[in-house]
């Protein structure tokens, strides 16, 4: 993959193939995100997360009880919210504790 004896400034010898032959750099091409690089929420077409789906929502926790990060759990911004308010919620009610 890299140059064994690149040593910084400019780029790594894979993105100067040229597929093309004509000693031009091919355009990147952006593909569709797959079904696995979406939202689990989003897959599933949920509109609301519900407070009392505890086995959810312990999915999107540490064992210590803490809320994992979008980057960690994969949650568009919109459901991620939706999630931080639903878990807060089923620790008022006790149905999620506050610590492990």
């Amino acid at each position: 993959m890299y140059n064994r004896d690149f040593k910084g400034g400019g780029e790594p010898d894979y993105l100067d193939r040229d597929d093309d032959g004509d000693g031009r750099k091919s355009p990147k091409r952006y593909t569709q995100l797959s079904e696995r690089n979406r939202c689990r929420f989003t897959r599933a077409g949920v509109d609301r997360i519900d407070y009392k789906d505890v086995v959810t929502l312990q999915k999107l926790m540490t064992n210590q009880a803490r809320i994992f990060s979008r980057k960690r759990s994969g949650n568009a911004a919109r459901f991620q919210r939706m999630v931080r308010t639903a878990i807060k919620r089923a620790r008022f009610m006790a149905l999620l504790p506050y610590t492990g």
